[in-house]
């Protein structure tokens, strides 16, 4: 069955079948092009930045500003310009940074999950109505006319059967690769968060004592 035939049988439905899949393709295209820039280096680059910042604070600092181009990178440098504040500051930082990263990745999951929804709708809708076309011509002498009405109407189901199969396994590829990237963000957020704590303590402890109020009693011993 070549494309023309295809459309013959297909019925009006064909047509919006075909734009839901020209939109499915687009979206899948646009995501594994996302996603294979995403992963390259990206395991490296937060070593990198853990690394930096259990030595020097600023260097971590500088790293996570020139890999703002990557995910990872602007993951780390929203809490890592943030030095000097308290701990639960730096940890609301890292979990609002994750957020909306991770809200970026799954762009396209709309449209995809409208795909998977209105393309079996759409296939079963043009078989019903090629089904009471044929039926409605019902004779017993038109019986080879019949058997090919029905076949026409089944076209239409199994068109829009395969845009949805499609579609929902690119979907589920989609949304394992945001589960695993809330994984790495959850470990790498929890390691910067331990260093970071590490380097507040250290902070705290080289800062000058206040000196002790009018009222309080060692002012009054004095």
């Amino acid at each position: 069955m070549n494309i023309i035939e295809l459309f013959e049988k297909g019925g009006p439905t064909i047509w919006p079948l075909l734009g839901l899949s020209v939109l499915a393709i687009g979206t899948v295209f646009e995501r594994l092009w996302f996603w294979s820039n995403l992963l390259k280096g990206e395991r490296k680059t937060a070593k990198q930045i853990i690394d930096a910042a259990r030595r020097d604070w600023d260097e971590a600092t500088h790293l996570a500003r020139q890999s703002s181009n990557q995910p990872i990178g602007r993951f780390l440098f929203t809490p890592l310009r943030l030095a000097n504040q308290e701990p639960e500051i730096f940890r609301l930082a890292l979990e609002a940074s994750a957020d909306e990263e991770l809200t970026a990745m799954r762009k396209g999951s709309k449209v995809l999950e409208a795909v998977i929804a209105l393309s079996p709708l759409l296939g079963l809708f043009g078989t019903i109505q090629g089904l009471q076309k044929s039926l409605g011509a019902l004779d017993i002498e038109d019986l080879g006319k019949i058997t090919l009405g029905l076949d026409n109407a089944l076209t239409s189901t199994w068109v829009g059967l395969l845009v949805a199969i499609v579609s929902l396994t690119f979907y589920r590829l989609f949304q394992g690769l945001v589960f695993n990237q809330a994984r790495i963000f959850r470990r790498t957020g929890n390691e910067l968060e331990l260093v970071y704590r590490q380097f507040w303590l250290q902070s705290i402890g080289t800062r000058p004592a206040l000196p002790p109020q009018k009222d309080s009693p060692e002012s009054q011993e004095i």
